[in-house]
């Protein structure tokens, strides 16, 4: 059982980085918001695509935008930090008890 046990910590811990990652394109991408830098520098154009993949199944749900101001980026990494703690957490506790 302790391979299983290993296989679900590889997961968790890879899971866990990919979603990190995801919580911080996402801040950067809703801070640039606020500058605005050039749209077609390379960089932005990845920011904003992996941002909009996240942040657009929000904003199609339910309205986010109040007072001008767009909130589907503060929901969606409420949503991965709910995740992070919640299934990356389960994950290794489950690792734990089986290995």
């Amino acid at each position: 059982m302790f391979v299983i046990g290993n296989l679900l910590m590889a997961l968790a811990t890879v899971l866990g980085y990919v979603m990190q990652a995801l919580f911080y394109i996402v801040l950067i991408n809703a801070v640039l918001s606020w500058v605005r830098p050039d749209p077609n520098h390379p960089i932005v154009v990845f920011l904003d695509r992996v941002s909009d993949l996240v942040c657009n199944p929000i904003r199609r749900m339910f309205p986010t935008v109040f007072s001008g101001i767009d909130f589907a980026p503060f929901i969606a990494m409420l949503l991965i930090q709910f995740l992070l703690i919640f299934v990356v957490g389960s994950l290794k506790g489950a690792a734990i008890r089986m290995g």
